[in-house]
């Protein structure tokens, strides 16, 4: 008996009063619809579906990454029945199980998904219901005077005694496959939308004696949906609450949880400390003791253990070495490598450079398309002229090297082992090893220079 997965993904979302479907809409940085995908794979069905519709070459595109997907395509939106009705053709073994479940339901967890397949019998009918304290909008379980459940209600057909429920319909079901094919072709559209509702299927249950059963989720914030951007606000900070308790949990410090976000997936390592408004995006490796201080943006990055992130720096797809320091005001760029013990400091920018152990640059420099050594000495104000307006070219700098304050290296250059180059030059040529490289205009004093001002009016 093989699980297959249904995704319903076609609607179009109108009260999030947006251009894009509602499914690619972020939370946490990534897509609605991801999130459900990651959470299904889990459970290694043997075939998933996602029905699209709304935007549907868009939602395609967005989701191109994801692998053995089946896609289909429900050119009319009549209801979840009807887009359920879309996937029969691929239903082949009437003995396989189906789950179906919402791509607007981003936090669903794998395992209460699980429970839910193993729970349900070949000949059963399994779904999740969850009991909220405001219901409004959703579908209303019915339950009879055995406390069977006998059918689910839409809140636009329910009675003012129904609307009172507060045990609501997940639209999360598992469903043998056989099952489906008998009642699926039933389905009517007597109801206030005139639309196939998927939710019939509970009813026809009731009606053959079918046994139903009903699972909770391990925490009822997970079957919520989206509709609107203020419930997917809602959404976002659920999911970061849960992520900064997973961090804690492993050992990492963040001294104020609400003030977090985690937008990717952070691999974490004990006796961290985060200070508040941190973001971490991407895909985030900390080794033991690293410290990342206040308004930082991290985004694939890997931190080595003891390393020190000041405040208000931006690090993007870089790899930073054991003891580093790097801020306040620090920017690091993609394809920066760090050794042991770099010093980045204040409004120090790099890109696309290797920096090799002990170097330091404290102070307003910008270094791109170099190769830096060892024990390197970069002073305030220097610049590496990596671009010609066509090319990048490459600085190198070797060992024990002092490069003093507002140099310009214009690349193609390279910087011998233990040169000093003296403040204020502009090096256009190669230095050799162990020598001092100055380049100056010879200073000059005018007695009796009067500077000019301003007329009076």
């Amino acid at each position: 008996m093989a699980l297959n997965v249904i995704i319903l993904a076609g609607g179009s979302g109108t009260r999030m009063a947006s251009n894009q479907p509602k499914v690619l809409h972020k939370l946490g940085g990534k897509a609605l619809l991801d999130h459900v995908i990651d959470a299904v794979s889990h459970l290694k069905p043997a075939k998933t579906f996602v029905i699209y519709g709304h935007m549907g070459d868009v939602v395609l595109a967005a989701m191109a990454h994801h692998q053995n997907i089946t896609w289909v395509e429900q050119k009319e939106r009549l209801g979840t029945g009807h887009a359920v009705q879309m996937c029969l053709p691929y239903l082949k073994d009437p003995n396989d199980q189906v789950l179906i479940l919402c791509g607007d339901v981003p936090l669903i967890t794998p395992e209460t998904l699980a429970n839910l397949v193993t729970s349900t019998g070949k000949d059963q009918m399994g779904m999740v219901s969850a009991h909220v304290p405001n219901p409004t909008g959703l579908g209303r379980i019915i339950r009879d005077e055995f406390n069977h459940v006998k059918g689910i209600v839409e809140e636009k057909d329910a009675t003012d005694m129904e609307r009172n429920i507060t045990e609501i319909n997940t639209g999360i079901y598992c469903v043998p496959v056989h099952y489906l094919q008998k009642w699926l072709p039933k389905l009517g559209k007597n109801n206030a939308q005139k639309e196939y509702y998927l939710t019939e299927i509970v009813s026809f249950a009731c009606q053959e004696h079918v046994s139903i059963t009903v699972s909770r989720p391990r925490q009822t914030e997970e079957i919520l949906g989206t509709n609107t951007r203020a419930e997917l606000s809602r959404l976002e900070r659920i999911y970061q609450k849960w992520q900064a308790q997973r961090l804690m949990l492993s050992g990492v410090t963040l001294y104020d949880p609400a003030r977090f976000d985690i937008r990717g997936e952070v691999i974490p390592a004990k006796d961290c400390v985060i200070d508040v408004n941190v973001i971490l995006a991407g895909k985030v490796e900390l080794a033991e003791n690293c410290y990342i201080g206040p308004n930082c943006y991290l985004e694939n990055v890997k931190l080595a253990p003891n390393t020190t992130i000041k405040a208000n720096s931006v690090i993007e797809g870089a790899v930073i070495g054991a003891g580093c320091v790097i801020g306040p005001f620090a920017r690091i760029r993609p394809e920066t490598v760090l050794a042991d013990a770099v010093h980045i400091g204040n409004f120090v920018e790099i890109k696309n450079t290797e920096i090799a152990s002990g170097s330091k640059a404290n102070h307003l420099s910008y270094i791109g398309d170099a190769e830096i050594g060892k024990n390197v000495n970069i002073g305030a104000g220097v610049i590496t002229c990596n671009y010609d307006g066509a090319h990048k070219h490459k600085t190198k700098i070797a060992d024990d090297v002092f490069v003093g304050s507002d140099v310009q290296l214009v690349a193609p250059v390279s910087v011998g082992k233990g040169a000093t180059i003296g403040a204020g030059s502009t090096i256009t040529k190669d230095i050799t090893a162990d020598v001092l490289a100055v380049s100056r205009v010879p200073q000059q004093v005018i007695e009796g220079w009067k500077r000019p001002v301003k007329n009076k009016k």
